[in-house]
């Protein structure tokens, strides 16, 4: 399936990064620099490759700093539409605050904004068109937290142990996903929520309703903490 079809990245950069402060007490945690660049324009570069051609960011804390990171509003000939949060709304909230943007698009990639990732997007996408299912989500099979459960099929089965089955396997999520539109119908404007919660939901109602594909090609970082942007900073990217 053709990475085509998909044309907008909804990039999450609207968190208040509490874990990596101070570091974060001026400035947006994906606007922090990696290598002498924003952690953002990794992400914006890895959905560019797929042949993304118009990303949507969310901002909340310090949402004056993305204006003067990204002037033009646009990376490398891309238009970057921001919308501002002023009550942050978490992910679920997030992705509904902007239904009013993809009205033309049947579906959007969600891709967290403060991770640094070469894993093939491809891969995510041809599964998801496979699945067939509103959502799908990109996993790996070693990290800091397996608390995603796939089962035999492909379909994911439990999130952070809330429904106790784990299926075959327990994984990482990647903090990538694509989301068909029809999925937004299912969340509340103006409610501040997770996508865990919603997405549980739907399994409970449907346990075929969700996809998930084991992906680990590529790096994958996770700047959660202090102690691994500085690592990340000193030793750069393998």
């Amino acid at each position: 399936m053709n990475a085509k079809l998909i044309d907008t990245a909804f990039i999450l950069g609207a968190g208040l990064g509490t874990r990596l402060r101070p570091l974060t007490e001026n400035t947006p945690k994906p606007l922090l620099e990696i290598s002498g660049r924003p952690i953002i324009t990794y992400a914006m570069e890895h959905l560019r490759a797929m042949g993304v051609r118009r990303f949507i960011v969310n901002t909340h804390h310090c949402a004056e700093k993305y204006s003067e990171a990204f002037p033009d509003n646009h990376y490398k000939g891309i238009p970057i539409i921001f919308r501002h949060e002023p009550v942050l709304l978490d992910t679920a909230g997030g992705i509904k605050n902007i239904e009013d943007l993809i009205t033309a698009e049947e579906r959007i990639i969600v891709h967290n904004g403060d991770i640094i990732t070469s894993l093939p997007i491809e891969q995510l996408i041809k599964r998801h068109f496979y699945l067939q299912t509103q959502v799908t989500l990109a996993l790996r099979s070693q990290g800091p937290l397996l608390n995603v459960g796939i089962d035999k099929d492909g379909f994911v089965c439990d999130m952070r142990h809330l429904l106790n089955n784990q299926g075959v396997k327990n994984c990482l999520f990647a903090g990538i996903y694509i989301v068909e539109k029809s999925f937004l119908k299912k969340l509340k404007p103006g409610k501040s929520e997770s996508i865990v919660l919603p997405l549980v939901e739907m399994i409970e109602e449907n346990p075929r309703s969700v996809g998930g594909v084991i992906i680990d090609d590529g790096h994958w970082y996770d700047l959660g903490t202090v102690e691994e942007y500085e690592k990340l900073r000193k030793t750069g990217i393998v």
